[in-house]
């Protein structure tokens, strides 16, 4: 989930570019959009700096997250979210 902020559907229209393919759904629920998708999502700061038009670090997006499942891994330039459901 993230916070709603003015980058939202920025990060949003990022995580479509790194996910071809993916179905992905995105709530608004006002204070926050939740993001998901069936098993991972991936983003990269390459499709952020794209659709921002402006340089972005990774560490950015850390104030953004309010909550995930799963599990996350981070790097330099690629962040990406693993959610596994048992019997999924």
């Amino acid at each position: 989930m993230f916070r709603m902020g003015s980058e939202i559907d920025t990060i949003v229209a990022a995580i479509r570019d790194d996910n071809p393919g993916q179905v992905i759904e995105v709530t608004d629920r006002g204070a926050y959009v939740r993001v998901q998708a069936r098993h991972s999502l991936r983003l990269t700061r390459e499709s952020v700096e794209r659709n921002l038009g402006r340089p972005f670090e990774m560490r950015e997006l850390e104030p953004m997250l309010s909550a995930f499942s799963g599990r996350i891994s981070t790097t330099s330039d690629v962040v990406t979210w693993e959610y596994s459901r048992r019997g999924s």
